[in-house]
């Protein structure tokens, strides 16, 4: 069998985690799929799945050669539209991953607009309150709030966020206003996770960095997070960009302003072998500008 045939069978599978759901994303009947991979692992003299009735998970070598062939795909994807001049089409598959709150207020009206402008594209969007690992999960895009750590990947900064205490007007009228830090602790604390949930939250005054241990009354993803602060069940921690109409409205406080974090930088991250997709790039620079825009992205109000 074709090289490049066997080996977008084998990403299908590793990214789909199954013959049958890999066989429905290439068109091809389960048999076929089984065929190729049998043939691919048999041309390699290595075993690169692990089947069991219910899975299927890669092995370590499986792991590194699905890296690589979608290195080689991209690149390959990427020398044909050169050649074919079809750059200026933008079309084909294209995902991005962002936080759940900020992902479906910030990321998915662009992607929206973007699939308005490129009715071509299939695009599938991931507003999760996790990590995700771009390469293992076979992610194009991500934006990360955060400082990142040091990766294979490359960042474009698009703005920063300031993380804000916050509680509603009647848990404060029953509990108090806490002033300083160290007062969390005899208060109910919402906890979102993915963004606030560790168990040591880090303060910054008038003198040193001061770090409080937190024991949250609730951990829950981010806008469940926000629904339970607006309820009056405790004071949480949340980007301020998510928090604006509240505060605005009064349906939020502020809590300790004067210890605030510095502000979280803001990037879009994207797999280095992505960077000549016309998709990947067009995306990219539309995200980008839409989130530099955004007043909520550099901090400025309170």
């Amino acid at each position: 069998m074709d090289q490049i045939h066997l080996m977008r069978v084998f990403v299908a599978v590793g990214e789909e985690a199954g013959f049958a759901a890999a066989a429905r994303r290439l068109g091809l009947s389960p048999a076929a799929i089984t065929r190729a991979i049998g043939a691919l692992e048999a041309r390699l003299s290595v075993r690169l799945l692990l089947r069991t009735t219910r899975n299927v998970r890669l092995t370590e070598a499986g792991h590194r050669y699905l890296d690589d062939s979608r290195t080689i795909l991209a690149r390959l994807a990427q020398a044909n539209e050169d050649a074919a001049g079809m750059n200026a089409a933008t079309r084909g598959r294209l995902s991005v991953t962002a936080s759940a709150l900020y992902g479906k207020a910030f990321v998915l009206p662009c992607v929206v607009e973007f699939l308005k402008r490129y009715p071509e594209i299939e695009m599938a969007a991931h507003f999760l309150d996790r990590s995700v690992n771009l390469v293992e999960e076979g992610i194009d895009v991500a934006v990360r709030i955060g400082h990142l750590p040091d990766s294979g990947l490359r960042a474009l900064r698009v703005g920063e966020v300031r993380q804000v205490l916050c509680a509603s007007p009647d848990y404060l009228a029953r509990n108090g206003a806490p002033r300083h830090p160290a007062d969390l602790q005899r208060h109910a604390i919402v906890a979102a996770a993915g963004m606030s949930a560790g168990a040591e939250w880090q303060f910054r005054g008038t003198g040193r960095p001061t770090t409080v241990r937190i024991k949250p009354t609730l951990t829950v993803a981010s806008d469940a997070a926000l629904n339970a602060v607006l309820t009056g069940l405790g004071i949480g921690r949340l980007l301020c960009c998510q928090v604006a109409a509240e505060l605005a409205d009064g349906r939020l406080q502020t809590v300790l302003p004067d210890y605030e974090e510095a502000p979280w930088p803001v990037h879009i991250v994207h797999r280095e072998s992505q960077l000549g997709s016309s998709r990947v790039r067009n995306f990219i620079d539309m995200l980008a500008a839409s989130l530099r825009a955004h007043p909520y992205m550099n901090h400025q109000s309170r």
